[in-house]
């Protein structure tokens, strides 16, 4: 095998495992990340972080691969996927599979030094994940399932950093829910023509003409989730300010899903990365901002 041909298929492979398209990886990470530091109380042991972030872009990549194997089928007729290496052949899918796999072993590794029940939590979050390509064949809120998928690490986090499962981590994951409802819709608003044609399921065509107004709505209950979230952990002005700047980012993603072209919604999915980023600087910020206003009074 030659160099070309070597640097081929290593590129093929980082195209399986979205190397090339961070965005999934973030969207999985902002949420893990705020819920370290607010089971943490704002003191994040580095070790968990690194675990985590590492565990999450295996686990992301690892996901990719089996989305790949499962709509293999699918994805030559839909204009985004037509040439993904599975599709036009530079990978086969057993390959896929096997480097689901060992991706997902490889993280496996990394949870092997969290709780006990983190590491219980770990084969629902491997399950959860290895099904959810499949749901778009018979559920039409595929995107609920995702975001359960995308979320899971919110348990986790509290499980390896208290040890526990408080109410706290469930209206958080309920809210991520709500998030990827919101973030994945305006994705399949893009697909919904082809996915229409081939039968797949998703919240775009289920919703209709009611799109626009749904996924706002699923904006809307994030953001309420997430301010009882601040109550309950007792979340600084920082925080709320996040909120804000986040809110006012939906507002944008409105303007450019309104129209319903696929580069407007497609655009809106993608700065969802900043909806993220902006909630998780809002959370960071408010434990020293808090204590320094604590301190001053």
């Amino acid at each position: 095998m030659t160099l070309a041909q070597i640097a081929a298929r290593l590129d093929a492979y980082e195209r399986l495992i979205r190397l090339d398209k961070p965005i999934g990886t973030l969207l999985l990470l902002w949420p893990t990340l705020c819920a370290i530091w607010i089971a943490s109380g704002g003191q994040p042991p580095m070790e968990i972080v690194i675990i985590f972030s590492m565990g999450t872009l295996l686990m992301r990549s690892a996901g990719c691969a089996i989305n790949d194997f499962a709509d293999r089928k699918f994805d030559a007729h839909v204009e985004r996927t037509r040439k993904r290496p599975i599709v036009s052949g530079e990978i086969r899918p057993w390959e896929a599979v096997a480097v689901a796999g060992a991706l997902a072993l490889v993280a496996f590794g990394f949870v092997l030094f969290l709780h006990p029940l983190a590491i219980g939590l770990s084969f629902v979050a491997l399950l959860v994940a290895a099904t959810y390509p499949f749901t778009k064949r018979f559920f039409w809120f595929p995107q609920a399932y995702l975001g359960i998928a995308f979320g899971f690490g919110i348990p986790m986090a509290f499980a390896a950093v208290q040890g526990r499962l408080p109410a706290l981590c469930w209206w958080m994951l309920l809210a991520n829910i709500f998030w990827a409802l919101a973030y994945d819709t305006e994705y399949a608003m893009v697909d919904r023509e082809d996915d229409k044609r081939i039968g797949i399921r998703t919240a775009a065509i289920a919703l209709g003409r009611f799109d626009v107004i749904g996924v706002m709505t699923f904006y809307a209950s994030m953001l309420a989730i997430l301010v009882w979230v601040g109550l309950l952990a007792r979340l600084g002005a920082p925080y709320y300010a996040g909120l804000g700047v986040a809110a006012a980012m939906m507002g944008y993603h409105w303007f450019l899903i309104r129209g319903r072209s696929r580069d407007g919604c497609f655009r809106a999915f993608m700065h969802n990365n900043w909806v993220g980023a902006a909630i998780f600087a809002g959370t960071v910020l408010s434990y020293p901002l808090s204590g320094l206003w604590e301190r001053a009074r």
